[in-house]
């Protein structure tokens, strides 16, 4: 199998992250309201939940999850009362409902402290490589 590269600052590179989004999205139902990506640099999404919260993912720190206080389609997120999910930039969609819960309870791997797995600026660093895998699970 052939390693694929998208190209950096690119749309296609720019909405690389969506399948792996999808699917956590698909994975949590009834419990999202509505999603959207964010502007890049970092390239993130946030997922409005019910009940005013939301979960913020970026290409740097990973999973969070906190009060909804503003954010809107192609905006940064911002949230207060702050807890990372931990678990990696890339945990396993079926994996989120379980950190979700731990984080509301500030349990687990949960914390308060903002990991940072990555640069955004790291384009050639294989992250992207992992997403693609994310895709290819989508397209298939």
């Amino acid at each position: 199998m052939a390693v694929r590269h998208v190209e950096p600052y690119t749309d296609e590179w720019q909405h690389h992250p969506r399948c792996y989004v999808k699917q956590v999205v698909e994975v949590l139902d009834a419990e999202v309201a509505e999603w959207w990506e964010g502007p890049g640099e970092p390239r993130a999404a946030t997922v409005l939940l019910s009940g005013g919260s939301a979960l913020v993912w970026d290409e740097e720190s990973g999973w969070r999850l906190g009060r909804f206080l503003s954010g809107a389609r192609g905006e940064h997120t911002e949230l207060a009362d702050v807890r990372y999910l931990g678990g990696g930039l890339l945990p396993r969609p079926e994996r989120v409902p379980a950190a979700l819960s731990d984080a509301r309870l500030g349990v687990g791997a949960s914390s308060a402290w903002r990991p940072c797995y990555r640069s955004h600026r790291n384009c050639r660093d294989g992250f992207d490589v992992a997403l693609d895998f994310w895709s290819g699970l989508v397209r298939a």
